[in-house]
Order: structure tokens, then sequence, then C-alpha cells
């Protein structure tokens, strides 16, 4: 018989103690100092303005020419705001009316027919669509001022001039958006998960409503935020095209530097109440914004 070889087995004395493990140092898991520096900077230069306006806007018409004045907000900031509610030439609460109408169905409108048209470009196959895509992402280097006189001429033919729909019909689409969706869809949705539904049955506009739909909502929410904001401070285009007594609010507020003397502290009490409904709009939009941004990125 031949003899087997026996593996020696290595003896562990209990009493011994164990070696540490050694840990591995991770390296940029945070910032630097200089990264919170430039935050930080970037920080105070966005707030700055507002605080400027605030610091204006609850002063008194003496408030900007004083030299020696306090950089503390006075006591005048809810006087000034009333002032400005109460300018019969402004008409603050149509205007206002007429900012939250036309922003809010821009901004439902864009959304809609840039995921379609970012669905389209991003997920079917037709001839022609990418040049198509390269038409409609050029039109964005046409400068909007071309197309306010043909555009003027064609709604006061219509009869159009002065009502709030012309302002909302002219951007009820935006480039920005198709491309801005088409390439979110074109990364965000897999081609499989689209062959898995056509092979269950669905057409493509139910493929479109199961797939495309919840994976472009956090693109959406981002494209709808701006879209607001962006048709909220528009102002060359309403002041042309709308009439004084139906304005949109940046219109209606400039209204206060018309007379021959400008208090400029009521002027940026008026600014500041421009601004309220859209840093509400963030406070309250700003959770869901970031939690489905979140969502889509472990998703995608």
């Amino acid at each position: 018989m031949s003899s087997v070889n026996a593996v020696p087995v290595p003896v562990i004395d209990p009493e011994l103690p164990a070696k540490p493990r050694r840990r591995r140092a991770i390296r940029g898991s945070r910032p630097g100092w200089f990264v919170y520096a430039a935050l930080g900077a970037v920080l105070v230069a966005s707030v700055f303005p507002f605080y400027w306006s605030l610091l204006i806007g609850s002063g008194d018409s003496s408030t900007i020419r004083d030299a020696n004045r306090s950089w503390l907000p006075g006591g005048n900031f809810f006087a000034n705001a009333a002032s400005v509610i109460g300018d019969p030439a402004v008409n603050f609460w149509p205007a206002l009316i007429n900012s939250i109408i036309s922003s809010g169905l821009i901004a439902a409108s864009v959304v809609f027919f840039s995921t379609l048209a970012g669905w389209a470009f991003a997920k079917l196959k037709f001839r022609g669509g990418p040049w198509l895509l390269v038409f409609v992402v050029a039109t964005m280097a046409v400068p909007t001022q071309l197309g306010v006189v043909p555009l003027y001429i064609l709604f006061s033919e219509l009869g159009w001039t002065g009502q709030l729909g012309a302002i909302i019909i002219p951007a009820l689409t935006s480039a920005f958006g198709v491309f801005w969706m088409t390439q979110y869809l074109r990364q965000a949705v897999p081609d499989e998960l689209i062959e898995a539904a056509r092979v269950d049955g669905a057409s493509s506009f139910r493929t479109f409503l199961t797939v495309g739909v919840p994976a472009a909502r956090p693109a959406a929410a981002m494209l709808a935020l701006f879209t607001f904001v962006s048709a909220w401070n528009n102002f060359f285009w309403p002041f042309i095209v709308l009439d004084r007594q139906n304005p949109t609010l940046p219109v209606a507020l400039s209204l206060l530097q018309s007379n021959y003397f400008v208090d400029y502290s009521i002027v940026l009490a008026g600014v500041l109440l421009s601004t309220i409904p859209l840093l509400l709009l963030f406070v309250f939009a700003g959770k869901q914004l970031v939690s489905g941004i979140m969502q889509g990125a472990v998703k995608g």
C-alpha cells in the first residue's frame, strides 16, 4: 500500500491576539475646504441681491442716497409693499393672477410636448430623426428679437394683442425642452425594457405612458421648474404685446419707474413681492424635486 502524505494543519493559538485589519483610507469622500469656500462665495453672491433689495425696500426714499445708511433692514417694508399693491397704475392682483396662469400653462405645455418629442427622438426610429433633432436644436441659435415684428403683426391680424393668449401660444413648445428630454430619456430608459413592453402587447403610446412617463418624471420636474421661472420673469414680449390694463407682474412693476421721481424703496419692495411666489415654489417643491432627481439617478 502506498503511503498517503498527510497535509499539516496550522494550529491557531486562541490566546494570541488577532491581527488588526488594515483599514483602507477612503480618499475623496468629503470635499476639501476649497470646495466649501467656493460654494460659500457663490451663496453670498446669490443672496446679496435679495438682501440689498430688502435693505432698500424696507427704508424710505432717502435710504439709497444715504452714505451712512445702516446695513440692517428698516421697518418700512410692509408700508412700501402696501403702496405697491394699492397703486392703481400697477394693478397688482390682476397682474399676479396673469403671471400665475401664463407661467403655469406654459410650464405644463412645454413639459408635455417636450416629453413626447424627446421620447420620439430618443427611442423611436424614423427617417430623418437625427437631422430633425439637429434642426430643432439649431433654432436655439436664432435670437428671439428677430421674430418679434412678424409675431406682433400675426397676433395683431388675429386680434389677440392685449390678451393673455398672445404670450402663451408662442411659448407652448421649447427647443431646449426637447433636447433636454431627448438626452435624458436616451440614457434613462434601456431599449430592452421597451422591447419587453412590446412583447407583452403594449402599443407605442401605451409603452410611452407606462415606461417613458415614469422614467421622465425627474427631468420633467426640473424642466417644469425652470420653464415656470423663465416664463414668470419674461418681460420683453409681454411688454410689447400686452396693454397696461392687463399686464403680467414684471410689466406691472415696471410702471413704478414711469414717474418723474422714482422711489427706489417702492420699486425694490415690489421686486421682492414678485420673487415671493418663486421662493414659495422652491420651498414646497424643492424636496419633491430633489427626491425625484435622486430616484431617477438610482434607477438610471
